[in-house]
């Protein structure tokens, strides 16, 4: 297998569970942003407006237009929140919730095939892999002055 970088391996993954999720959204005449936030919002009792963006580490301006557009479609209402006049609280309609299970179903249905491709072994060092990457970009050291960038397989911005 020809050496990859760990951030291309990610993204390259990432986007094609997002092309995957955008897919299987379409048949449900959705996608994964929809999916996504009707999954990040309390199904009880609501999510404040100003939560959601940073829970699916989004910006606001694209939330906007997401929770603009879901509305339109009858899958949220916002209402006052009663604990802060200035906020507003993010609900499920019916109708939301009845997409916020489609999109739940998918989900469980990716985890569910790649859990019975892998040993539980090669699962646990997956997690224990990104709970290390998150790890190391929280701690805010990588691209620090004390951290010299080097080594075997490191890219030379000169070369590659």
């Amino acid at each position: 297998m020809k050496d990859i970088t760990i951030d291309y391996a990610l993204r390259a993954t990432w986007q094609a569970v997002a092309r995957m999720y955008n897919e299987e959204a379409k048949k449900f005449d959705s996608t994964m942003a929809v999916g996504f936030t009707l999954l990040s919002v309390d199904p009880k009792t609501g999510t404040p407006s100003t939560a959601l963006g940073p829970k699916m580490g989004m910006e606001a301006t694209s939330l906007s237009r997401i929770l603009k557009r879901m509305e339109e479609q009858g899958l949220i209402e916002r209402k006052p929140n009663p604990n802060d006049g200035r906020g507003v609280l993010i609900y499920l309609t019916d109708f939301g919730l009845e997409k916020r299970n489609d999109s739940k179903n998918v989900v469980l249905k990716f985890n569910e095939s790649v859990r019975n491709s892998l040993s539980e072994e090669k699962i646990n060092t997956f997690f224990e892999v990104m709970e290390t990457i998150n790890e190391l970009i929280a701690e805010k050291t990588i691209y620090t002055n004390d951290n010299p960038i080097g080594g075997q397989g490191a890219l030379d911005p000169k070369t590659d």
